[in-house]
């Protein structure tokens, strides 16, 4: 995996809800609490992403048989099918 970059999101979105907490503390008006909300999901999804993407090359592209790719697919779908809900 990635580990930097999942290392960095993941940092990303401890310091994004930071943010919010604070600025609910000092009542931040909504519009930028919210502004600050959909930062996080960005963040989130970037980092779902990298997550997903390594899944694909070592579990799947790089699978030793057919057994454990099968089973790395079927992993990453029962995922998707719970994310995309």
């Amino acid at each position: 995996m990635r580990k930097q970059n999942c290392w960095r999101g993941c940092a990303r979105l401890k310091g994004q809800l930071e943010a919010v907490e604070r600025a609910l503390e000092v009542e931040t008006p909504c519009g930028d609490i919210l502004q600050l909300l959909s930062s996080i999901r960005g963040a989130l999804n970037g980092l779902t992403g990298e997550v997903m993407e390594d899944h694909l090359r070592e579990h799947v592209l790089m699978a030793e048989n057919d057994a454990d790719r099968l089973r790395a697919v079927d992993e990453l779908s029962a995922v998707l099918r719970t994310y995309v809900r």
